[in-house]
This record gives C-alpha cells, structure tokens and sequence, in this order.
C-alpha cells in the first residue's frame, strides 16, 4: 500500500492526462504476462511476431524490453515522466525522457534487483547515450505495436476523461478518485494505492496528482507517487470489447432502423468520429454524418466535441434496442 496525501490544494490541482509513453510501459507488461491480461490476447497475437522479429520483444531484446520486467517487478519511475498538458504527443514525451537526469537514471537502476544485464550496466555508466538509445526503441516498438491503432485507442481514452470530468464537476474529487479501481480509494486527505510489492514511501503531501487513462494498465493500476505531481495510471472505461470485432446488425434493429444505421448503433460501442465510422463501414463521411443526425433525432446517439474532434456515443436507449433485437 502506498499514501499520496493531498491537500485541498492539491485536490484542486486534479488533472488528466492521455499519455503514448505509459501505453508503451503498460503494453510492455501484457506482453510479458499476457496470461494475466486476457482482454488484450487478440493484440498480442498480432503484433508479437513482428516485435520478436524486430528483437524488441524476447530473449533477444535490447534495453527497452530489459527495463520492462513482468508485473509485479519493479519499473523505473524515469520511463513515464509527467505528461505535459491533456494529450502529450510521443515526440514530446521522447524528449522530456533523454532530459532525465543522470542521478536519477542510476537512482532508479539502482532499484532493480540481481545482477545487471550489459544494456543495464551501458545506461547506468553512459545515461545520455543509453536514454538516446532507448527513446530510438521506444519509437520502433510504437510503431509496430500501438501506432496502427493508436486513433481508436485515443478514442476510447477520450472518452474515459471526458466521463470523469463530468464525474468530477458533478460529484467532486471524492466521487471521482474512489471510483477508478478497487485498488485505489480516497480517505481522510490520503489517496490509497493497494499495489503487490509497492515498495514506494508515503508521500505526505503533494501539488497536485495526474490521472491517467490506460488501455493496457488493465486489471491493476500503476502510480509513480514520489514523482512532482505524483501520477496514476488506471484503467479507462470500455476495455472489455475493444479488440472484438462488432457484432453483427440484428434483422429486427435493421427492419425499423434501416440497415446503415443499424450498423453505424452497432459500430458504436466505443464513441467514434465521424470520419473513423467510415473507415470502419466504408460508408462515405457524408452518409453516415446523415445517419447520426437521424440518430441524433431519435435519441439514439448523442455527440460531444473533444478538442476538434466530434465524437458520437450510442444512449441508453439505443442499447436497450440493440439488446433486444440481438
């Protein structure tokens, strides 16, 4: 168990963060435990052959995967640096890594058990030429493993802040932080993380704490406590479909709805755009903008802008529909 305290101050100091850099770390982790990650074996069935073949995963992997033990092993905080603003790009992220202190690369290496491996003992001599050659794996193994999907990915991430903002504004910072895993729970200022082995001292008060949405943190959490803000990695809503293909459209949804539609309702299981709906239904954009606006009309998806990006949700009722037509 770890404490984070947290002030009034801090409470109000609450922010999200959509990071590609704790996707990298976490999906690393399914990858050495995959039993243990069920939901993501269609994942990992497809990208582990070209990252075995790229010697990014394996025995015969570099630093990267050697910085990455199984869950529950110890994971240098220096790998997830604090995201800067909502969406932190990769490049940004990238950068903010290879500026990571000398001291503080060996500090945390220093925490790793047993005897270092060649690629360990580099980085731990020579911090500014191993992080160079760990942000060049980083990218390799993003572009193989998580790029092709990272559209739909940040959809779904999205769409876990947006719902937990709206949770914050309504219900306040208690609602919120004792609602984003068994594990974690808010009591008397302190923020409680129940994580195995979590060797981490208590932190009595810090400026402020960053939530960050995890496709591949799932079915734990993950926190860097003594970081400046301390962050959290929880599992973001919606995981539990996200490599299944859609269902098929019922007959009786699409008798009333029409077919398009009834597939566009279908497709929606994860709030989509416009334009990644017509790359799922080779619809064209235009078409099925027409079908949401029926939709809309119905009361059978709603849409809510996220930066630029509009984003369409199936309601309630369009779920009770797709239940009882299946």
């Amino acid at each position: 168990m770890v404490a984070i305290g947290l002030s009034a101050g801090g409470v109000a100091r609450i922010r999200f963060a959509v990071s590609c850099l704790w996707e990298v770390v976490a999906s690393l982790r399914v990858l050495r435990d995959p039993g243990d990650h069920a939901v993501h074996l269609p994942w990992v069935r497809r990208v582990r052959p070209r990252l075995t073949e790229a010697r990014l995963v394996g025995p015969d992997a570099g630093l990267l995967w050697q910085l990455v033990p199984a869950p529950p092993g110890y994971l240098a905080d220096f790998l997830t640096p604090p995201p800067a603003g909502l969406h932190a790009d990769l490049d940004t992220e990238l950068a903010a890594l290879r500026d990571t202190p000398a001291g503080t690369v060996r500090a945390h290496l220093d925490l790793y058990p047993g005897a270092r491996t060649p690629a360990l003992a580099a980085l731990h001599a020579d911090p500014v030429t191993g992080l160079r050659r760990l942000a060049e794996e980083i990218w390799a193994y993003w572009r193989i493993a998580l790029a092709p999907d990272w559209p739909r990915l940040r959809l779904l991430l999205d769409a876990d802040v947006s719902a937990r903002a709206r949770r914050l504004a309504e219900d306040g910072a208690g609602a919120l932080l004792n609602d984003l895993h068994q594990q974690v729970r808010w009591e008397d200022d302190t923020l409680l993380i129940a994580q195995r082995h979590c060797l981490a001292p208590d932190v009595p008060e810090r400026p402020g704490l960053v939530l960050v949405p995890s496709v591949f943190v799932w079915p734990s959490v993950l926190s860097v406590s003594a970081g400046d803000p301390p962050q959290l990695a929880y599992p973001a809503r919606g995981l539990a479909t996200l490599w299944e293909r859609p269902p098929g459209v019922p007959d009786a949804l699409a008798a009333v709805v029409g077919r398009g539609r009834a597939r566009l309702l279908a497709e929606l299981a994860v709030p989509a755009s416009t334009s990644e709906l017509a790359r799922r239904t080779g619809m064209s954009p235009g078409g099925v903008s027409q079908h949401l606006t029926a939709l809309r009309a119905a009361g059978l998806v709603v849409t809510h802008r996220r930066g630029r990006m509009l984003l369409s949700a199936r309601t309630d009722l369009a779920d009770a529909l797709l239940s009882a037509a299946a």
